[in-house]
Order: structure tokens, then sequence, then C-alpha cells
């Protein structure tokens, strides 16, 4: 295995600061997250964030990437792209830029669940987008990934594999997320791995826990709310996962987004590769 870091959750450094800083603490690549953003005095994770390129004029950036990658020594695990698959120009365009990059994957988002719109709507309609992006991605030798994600139409290993199910697995495939899992569609991790199969093409790692709030629902019952927490405080065994993860065969990326903030960045991303690479 390989480990990397997605740069939603090092908002404090700025790109090259970033690639220097996780080179030398032993990562061997880096995600860089690219996306327009809100600019906010203080970084943070989701706006202001310091490590992030921007989707506007992105193309332009691509030398400049490439640039700060290589210099640091750093490979790319990928690109942690917020292109909605629906929007087939945008997705084409982050699909160009990856192959440009020689990332060779590149997340694409998918509709949330939760509003108007009724489930086997969104299904049918990101199938359909699916069955578009597959064959650009195809011709551009990189993959399209979709990500096990709360809230959204693929929440679990099998929702994934049922979107995906029949399109080419070399160039459409699915992000394992453990700590997204934790929140929502969780199954047996082992299993999810089994069920994926050819479709398993990346990993995504970091952990999550469930506290109860103090307050109560209408019924009476607890209400409950779960927050990000370092990998080896959140419910998830880390350890088992990468044992899972050996057991099925993978031997691809495992990429950190560890969004408990609850030590100092460095000190986080120094302990995590540590951690990690005391597991293998």
């Amino acid at each position: 295995m390989k480990f990397s870091v997605f740069t939603a959750s090092t908002p404090e450094w700025t790109a090259e600061q970033a690639a220097r800083t996780l080179a030398a603490q032993g990562w061997d690549g880096i995600e860089w997250r690219i996306t327009d953003q809100a600019e906010t005095e203080t970084p943070g994770f989701w706006a202001g964030n310091r490590a992030t390129w921007p989707y506007t004029g992105i193309e332009d950036l691509v030398p400049e990437i490439a640039r700060v990658t290589a210099a640091a020594g750093l490979e790319l695990s990928g690109i942690g792209g917020y292109q909605g698959a629906g929007d087939h120009e945008a997705v084409h365009r982050m699909l160009r830029v990856t192959a440009a990059l020689g990332a060779e994957q590149v997340r694409v988002t998918l509709p949330a669940t939760g509003g108007s719109t009724p489930y086997p709507q969104l299904f049918t309609k990101t199938r359909a987008d699916l069955e578009w992006i597959a064959p650009r991605a195809a011709e551009l030798g990189v993959k399209a990934l979709v990500e096990t994600h709360q809230d959204t139409i693929t929440p679990s290993a099998s929702a994934a594999l049922r979107l995906l199910d029949g399109l080419d697995p070399e160039h459409v495939g699915v992000i394992h997320d453990l700590g997204n899992l934790v929140v929502e569609g969780q199954e047996n991790l082992r299993a999810g791995l089994e069920l994926l199969g050819p479709y398993l093409a990346h990993v995504h790692v970091k952990n999550a826990r469930w506290l109860p709030t103090g307050s109560l629902r209408e019924d009476g019952s607890a209400e409950w709310a779960y927050e990000w927490a370092p990998l080896k405080a959140g419910q998830a065994s880390v350890s088992a996962y990468l044992d899972d993860l050996r057991a099925h065969g993978y031997d691809g990326w495992v990429t950190v987004e560890d969004f408990s903030a609850e030590r100092p960045l460095a000190e986080r991303t120094a302990d995590n590769i540590a951690y990690l690479r005391s597991l293998v």
C-alpha cells in the first residue's frame, strides 16, 4: 500500500507547504483538492483552504500543480474533484486535467438524498450520467470515481456497486471511505470490499464517532450526532480495516483525510503516517 493525504484536510498550508511537509514526514503521495471555494480570513476545510487549487482556470495551473508535486518527490494518488456527475462538460474537463497531470483517477460527486426528488429518479439519472462518463474516461485513459458518502445516493458499497454494475471497471470505480461508512452505509467491511470486486479503485481513511447531543426528539428519545475523530479514537478500527484490505488483495492508495482537528495539523499528519506505517 501507498499512503497519501487529501488536501481538504490541510487547510492551513499552502500547496507548496503541504507537499514539502508531507514528503518530509514520509508520505508517498498527495491528493489535491480542486474546486472554487469561498475565501475566508481563517483557513477552513471547506472555505479558505490554502492547499486547494481553483477549478476556474485549472488547465492553466496544470504545469504548476505538476511542478509542486514533483519538486516534493510525491506521487499523485488521484484528484479530489467536486464536479457533479450530471455536469457533463465540467466532468469531461476534469477528466482531461487528470489525464494531463498523469493522476489516473478523479472523483465525481453524486446527488444528495433527502430532497424533493425521489431516490429512484436520482439513481436512474445518475446511472445515465455514468454511462456517458465511462467512455470519455476510457478515451483519456483515466478512471472516474464515485465515493461511499453519507447523504448521497451511494452511502454504502452495495449502493455504489448497484450504480456502477456493468460499466467498465477499468474506467469507473469506487472510493471506499471508512469514516463516511461510520456515519451512514455501514456494512461488514470485508464483505463490502468483496462485493465491489474490481470496482474497488481507491480508499479514503478517516474516522468518526457518534455522541449524544443531550437533546431529545419530540417522541422523548435521545438525539445523537456524529463528529470526526482522530484515526485512533473513532468507532472504526483502522487496523482491522487495513487487514481487511490486505486480505482482499488491495495494494493501492490509502488516502487520509483527517478532519478531527484536535491536534495541530503538522502533529496530526506526522502521527497519522507513523500509525499507518506501524500497521503494515
